[in-house]
């Protein structure tokens, strides 16, 4: 199997990382790719939004199955292109893939497919804002109607901030303020039928204590000894199949990867939000869970094959990923600082390094080119090994300014003291 992944972040790097490791896997490439992927694959520099270029390239590289990562190609119609070349390609159509791009019509799916949701209003105007905030009260739920690459949302008890917010968007859509944690669970769909992955939880602030904006995600960890039994069963019958079934009712069917965020309330399970790719960085850990070979999985679901009995089989243990960020993230991310002792990092005992931000300068440096720069890995027996590990990895990590949480995971490994 020859292998194109279109991307350059983290979770692309992971994705590469886990092709790299399936013996189906003949040759490999990434699209534009980063200085970590190169190591594993083959780089090609292109634009990945450019549904003929990205057509070409893999025509000229005889692939038979292309991997999507960020959900900006897949809104660009980059699966529409390589479907109608013939092209096997894991990641929605761009119609489907409005699930992400649109809030305004997720809620609609949800509301066909009876999926539990928080109530919502969609707001064009300042004063249908200002009455959805009457109407449900604080913590505001503000959620930019478009792609904002994980940033688009603002929960506070701050109405004039949550106003700002508002005002600054095209449309919004204002919800009531879901209680309860929040899971991250990835279903693998082939248009009809759909297989989860492990559910993983991410950290969506920027500081220890969920203090600070909302960023892209700045770790994640998996397992979640906390869910209730049958958790993972329930969200497949109750939110997952429910959606793909509408989609598929509307001529749209879903094929890649369907992301349920997933509040669980004090009157049960509801969805935050879908996305329409792998999220980021759960993918980091989620994937290095994963045993059974990912490439069989996803062309399954390109090609339309996938066995709706199948359950993936996992390594045991634990893993943690805690996100190292430039100085100014999310709002001003200083680029172009160097990076250091990644040699170190990666002889960590159960730890290993991810590229999301980085590149090589003219001068053959390796500096960070973007927000979230780096996602260190670390596994274990267990979350606190898993923990121990990521940490003692990021502590060998040189880039001036940079920042990470240190409570990544912590709360679950003192609840299972």
């Amino acid at each position: 199997m020859r292998v194109l992944v279109l991307g350059s972040g983290g979770r692309e790097h992971a994705l590469a990382r886990a092709l790299h490791r399936d013996p189906a896997v003949t040759a490999l490439h990434c699209a534009p790719g980063n200085p970590g992927t190169a190591a594993i694959a083959q780089n090609h520099q292109l634009d990945p939004c450019d549904p003929t270029a990205v057509r070409e390239l893999a025509e000229r590289l005889g692939v038979s199955l292309v991997v999507v990562g960020p959900e900006a190609v897949l809104v660009a119609g980059v699966g529409d292109a390589l479907r109608k070349a013939g092209i096997p390609c894991f990641g929605p159509d761009r119609a489907a893939a409005r699930i992400e791009a649109s809030k305004a019509f997720a809620k609609e799916i949800m509301a066909a497919a009876g999926v539990p949701t928080a109530e919502s209003r969609v707001c064009d105007t300042s004063a249908q804002v200002e009455e959805a905030f009457d109407a449900f009260g604080p913590p505001y739920v503000v959620k930019d109607d478009g792609l904002a690459a994980g940033k688009g949302v603002v929960v506070t008890e701050d109405r004039t901030a949550a106003s700002e917010h508002a005002a600054g968007c095209e449309r919004v859509v204002i919800e009531e303020f879901l209680d309860g944690p929040e899971v991250s669970l990835f279903a693998l769909c082939d248009g009809a039928h759909a297989v989860p992955l492990l559910a993983a939880q991410d950290f969506k602030r920027a500081y220890d204590g969920d203090e600070g904006p909302n960023t892209g995600g700045m770790g994640a960890y998996t397992p979640l000894p906390w869910t209730p039994p049958g958790f993972v069963d329930e969200v497949m019958s109750t939110v997952v199949q429910p959606a793909v079934d509408e989609l598929r009712r509307r001529e749209t069917p879903y094929v890649g990867t369907l992301y349920a965020g997933l509040a669980l309330t004090s009157r049960g399970v509801r969805v935050v939000e879908f996305n329409a790719r792998f999220g980021d960085p759960e993918t980091q850990v989620v994937l290095d869970r994963l045993a059974t070979p990912i490439g069989t999985l996803l062309q399954a679901c390109a090609i339309g094959g996938l066995d709706p009995s199948l359950r993936p089989e996992w390594h045991p243990g634990a893993a943690v990923t805690v996100v190292v960020a430039a100085e100014g993230y999310p709002s001003a991310p200083v680029k172009g600082d160097e990076i250091t002792g990644l040699d170190e990092a990666a002889a960590t005992p159960g730890a290993y390094v991810l590229h999301a931000g980085t590149k090589l300068d003219e001068d053959g440096r390796l500096v960070a080119s973007g927000g979230r720069v780096l996602s260190v890995v670390g596994t274990g027996a267990d979350l606190g090994e898993a923990r121990d590990a990521a940490y003692a990895a990021v502590a060998r990590i040189g880039l001036r300014g940079s920042h990470h949480r240190g409570d990544i995971a912590l709360r679950a490994v003192r609840a299972g003291a």
